[in-house]
């Protein structure tokens, strides 16, 4: 069972890294850029007078490509301009002389060759002396947690999944999904407070299900059944939203409702009526699965 959680929470964590936002993509120091490009410049001037197709074309192409990203970052317009240029005849027709092919060929070294001109005059234009830092924005506390909501029921189904019919976790109640939540909010927040009391109201104390301290954020987890459908979630929100107002470390609760049997029958509307301010608590929903 431990190498499934295993899974399933690096799992979450490669979903995590794959949000967080590159504020600068710069890898190299200004003259290391230049001298890159410059040589690979001088190897497409080379390739010219070369035939078309040629092994050292190819693997022109390629360095270049893998520079460009390097230099420059990925899914940026220098890669996109300069997978761009075309080496070969859009059209052609039979009994056309090699010629034209060679002449194509050779007008998109040229095109190559101004293009990477251009990156190198970019550089020297506007980067800084020094080596630019990679920096990272890590996700916000919501966005962590809706992350482990969007891949809880697959984390769920996953852990049926034992090898040998093995022991494992079945999501039959609240209880249960109060539990595995409670470990896969472990991934990313080390202070987690189980059944939080809120002081009283009403003339009774009443209980969160988590409390994250440090980031703000109650979360409240509900399981449909029969009973608890659309009309009572949103019954309950409100009562919620008034005893969590007295909570001094509330600023956002986060309700996660957990319907894998489909009962929600229009979710995402239920998500737009119900995510809102509710007695001065900013108030978010989310249900899953989507049937």
């Amino acid at each position: 069972m431990m190498n499934h959680l295993n899974f399933l929470m690096n799992s979450l964590i490669q979903d995590h890294n794959k949000n967080l936002w590159r504020l600068d993509t710069l890898k190299m120091k200004k003259n290391e850029a230049i001298n890159k490009l410059e040589i690979l410049k001088d190897r497409a001037e080379y390739l010219q007078d070369m035939p078309r197709g040629s092994q050292d074309f190819k693997k022109w192409h390629r360095d270049t490509e893998v520079a460009i990203e390097h230099v420059f970052g990925t899914d940026t317009r220098h890669s996109q301009d300069f997978k761009k240029i075309q080496y070969s005849l859009n059209v052609f027709f039979s009994g056309m002389p090699d010629s034209k092919f060679q002449e194509s060929y050779q007008r998109g070294i040229n095109t190559a060759i101004t293009v990477i001109d251009s990156f190198i005059n970019e550089i020297e234009e506007y980067w800084t002396e020094e080596e630019p830092a990679i920096q990272t924005v890590e996700l916000e506390a919501v966005d962590k947690v809706k992350l482990i909501i969007t891949r809880f029921h697959q984390v769920s189904r996953q852990l049926r999944a034992r090898h040998s019919d093995r022991p494992t976790i079945e999501i039959e109640d609240e209880y249960d999904v109060q539990d595995l939540f409670h470990a896969l909010l472990k991934i990313y927040f080390d202070d987690v407070r189980a059944e939080e009391y809120t002081p009283s109201y009403a003339g009774a104390a009443s209980r969160v299900d988590f409390l994250l301290k440090q980031e703000q954020l109650v979360i409240e987890i509900k399981k449909t059944r029969k009973g608890l459908g659309a009309k009572e979630i949103g019954e309950q929100l409100i009562i919620d939203s008034q005893r969590y107002q007295a909570h001094p470390d509330c600023g956002q609760l986060i309700c996660f409702v957990y319907d894998p049997e489909g009962r929600v029958a229009n979710p995402r509307g239920i998500e737009n009526d119900l995510t809102k301010e509710i007695n001065g608590v900013s108030v978010s929903v989310y249900i899953t699965p989507i049937q």
